[in-house]
């Protein structure tokens, strides 16, 4: 089952100590709110995603000293500073056993939707990406989760797969999902089809 509460980090090192980052990340022993962490690296460029199940979001005490400790092992590799954001379940088309995707692949799929118009974006993606997810075979998970505390508002899917990326991109570049994209963009996202980005991660093991 899905974790109720994630955290998302994202930070950018310099070139060719991805591995090293995340060989001291992992040796940093997790915060006592924290059930379960998983890392990603971006697909296109020098990017580390840890994704972790949270107890509650409790971000005092051990969590901030978490925070502290883990950039003091990294700060010599960073080009970036520390982005998080703070996430809360609302529901999966498809589901995980785990609390965190274990997927070889992740896709980060993200919308700022209007305020005004939720419940109606929620009843619509219901019956457009949603049923897109549910047939295509090549999706092992889709989680659909919602920013509790971010700098980048809005909804966060976390989209998994096994196996070859072509195939799974061409679900989401079919004529069926350009037309789900472009009714959003018309309808619920704020700043129009630009409300909307992806980022893909591959699992490191």
């Amino acid at each position: 089952m899905s974790a109720q509460f994630i955290m998302i980090t994202e930070i950018d090192v310099t070139s060719g100590t991805t591995q090293e980052v995340v060989e001291k990340w992992r040796s940093i022993t997790p915060a006592e709110d924290v059930l379960q962490r998983v890392f990603y690296r971006s697909t296109d460029d020098e990017t580390v995603l840890e994704i972790v199940a949270l107890n509650s979001l409790n971000v005092q005490g051990s969590l901030l000293s978490y925070f502290d400790t883990t950039t003091e092992a990294v700060r010599e590799f960073l080009k970036s500073d520390f982005r998080r954001q703070l996430l809360s379940f609302v529901e999966a088309p498809r589901k995980t056993d785990g609390l965190l995707p274990s997927t070889q692949f992740l896709q980060l799929r993200h919308v700022e939707v209007l305020p005004p118009m939720y419940k109606a974006y929620r009843h619509w993606r219901e019956e457009t990406i949603f049923d897109v997810v549910r047939n295509a075979e090549v999706i092992e998970l889709f989680l659909a989760y919602h920013s509790a505390i971010s700098t980048e508002p809005g909804v966060m899917f976390l989209s998994g797969f096994n196996g070859d990326v072509d195939s799974y991109m061409k679900v989401f570049n079919s004529d069926r999902y350009k037309d789900i994209v472009q009714q959003a963009g018309n309808q619920y996202i704020t700043g129009g089809e630009k409300g909307l980005y992806t980022r893909l991660y591959q699992l490191i093991s």
